[in-house]
This record gives structure tokens, sequence and C-alpha cells, in this order.
């Protein structure tokens, strides 16, 4: 089985990120949940601007307030990766435990005991890959 397909993903149905017209429709709506999502776990901004790749602090900015801009291919990877980690913690947790996760010590032995952000902002898309992994087997019950 490829990685792909552990994430529950089919190459059929990816959209193409290397498009700038898919990129373009999918930039705000993706702008507008990572700010969203930022807020519920109550993110600092250098955290938001790690989570985005390390973006400049001008160009977050713009898209903090603006809340629309082109994202690139990365950039749109995170967002994605990120929205998976934050409906499968609505999935397996209240509201409140949902929001407060990322930032809370974890004694999974992939977070050794630190909270799950530091791994996110460390680690980039290899971190956030494994974080989705764990917790969609987590709601698979395994």
């Amino acid at each position: 089985m490829n990685a792909l397909a552990d994430l529950g993903l089919e190459l059929r149905k990816l959209p193409d990120l290397g498009d700038a017209a898919t990129r373009t429709r999918l930039s705000t709506p993706a702008i507008v949940a990572f700010f969203g999502l930022a807020d519920k776990w109550g993110l600092r901004n250098e955290d938001a601007m790690a989570l985005l790749g390390g973006v400049s602090h001008g160009r977050y900015y713009e898209l903090k307030k603006n809340r629309k801009g082109l994202l690139s291919q990365d950039e749109l990877t995170r967002v994605s990766l990120l929205i998976g980690i934050f409906k499968a913690l609505n999935i397996l947790f209240s509201q409140r435990l949902a929001d407060q996760w990322a930032s809370r010590p974890n004694s999974n032995v992939m977070f050794n005991n630190v909270p799950p952000l530091q791994l996110l902002v460390r680690g980039g898309v290899p971190a956030m890959i494994g974080v989705r992994r764990l917790l969609d087997s987590r709601r698979g019950g395994r």
C-alpha cells in the first residue's frame, strides 16, 4: 500500500496544485480555513508562519488581514494536512479538547511529552503527514 492510499487519497481525485488556475480556485478557501484553525488553536503568529512554511512577516500579515491571496503548492499542501488534522481532532474529541490538543503536552511516543504543535512546527510536512496518519488511525480504531 502506498503512502497516498494510507491517507485515503486517490491520485485520480487529487487536485493538480501545479496548475495556477487550481491554486487560484483553492487559495482563498484554504486561507480562510487556515486562519480559522489558527484562531481555534490559539496559534501565535510565529507558529502560524512556520506552519505555512516560513512565510515572511509581510506576506503573513497580508494574508491574515485580507483573507485572500495566491498560495503556493507547498502552502496548499500544508493547509490541507492541517485541515485534515483539525477534522480528525474534532471527530475524536470534544471541541474544547480538539482546540487545545495541539498545545497540550502529549505522552504519545511521537511527541515525547511535548505539545504536538512543536513537532508540527519543527517537522514541517513530514511531521504533518505523520500526525495526520496517527489521528486517522485513531479514528479507524487502530
